[in-house]
């Protein structure tokens, strides 16, 4: 299970030189921002946009189990990052179709949260944003991509415990309550 996101240092910490100059006198300027002496630029660290879905059927819900790092072998839901000139929704659809072959036939944006998503040495921040999306009846969900093993399991066998990524721990707690 991925540990309490924690904040440790600047989000910026492992960038030593202005990416535009290359001047290695790039420091610190607010909490989410390093400035350049040398040639004035500023960098700002926005969070970067993340999806995963509530995919339900006869009472049951949709579970990937993590092919990868972070959180790897623990549970967590179909999602990902949205890509560049890519809406949230638009994402999302794809990373469905990626994680588990299933199309969406229609979406609902339910809540975001904020979260740290360790990766390669990195913490990135991330906007986290879930839907419950709807799928056909009779389709078939077969894990591919970041997704080791789909299942559905009953809602009352789901455990916000089991979930490897914080966010996605936290969104299932959520999720649970509103049903």
């Amino acid at each position: 299970m991925e540990e309490e996101n924690k904040t440790i240092g600047h989000p910026l910490d492992k960038f030593t030189h202005c990416p535009v100059c290359g001047s290695t006198s790039f420091a610190i300027n607010d909490v989410k921002s390093k400035h350049c002496h040398a040639c004035g630029f500023t960098y700002y660290a926005n969070p970067s946009t993340a999806t995963a879905a509530f995919i339900i059927r006869d009472g049951c819900l949709l579970v990937a189990r993590r092919a990868k790092e972070p959180a790897y072998g623990t549970l967590d839901l179909p999602g990902g990052f949205a890509d560049m000139d890519e809406t949230a929704e638009e994402g999302m659809r794809r990373e469905i179709m990626e994680e588990t072959g299933l199309a969406v036939q229609a979406l609902t944006y339910l809540f975001s949260l904020p979260n740290l998503y360790d990766y390669s040495g990195m913490t990135i921040h991330t906007l986290d944003m879930f839907y419950r999306a709807e799928v056909a009846p009779d389709a078939v969900a077969v894990a591919a991509d970041d997704a080791a093993e789909l299942r559905w399991v009953p809602l009352t066998d789901v455990h916000p415990e089991d979930f490897g990524l914080h966010s996605i721990s936290q969104a299932v707690a959520r999720f649970l309550k509103s049903q």
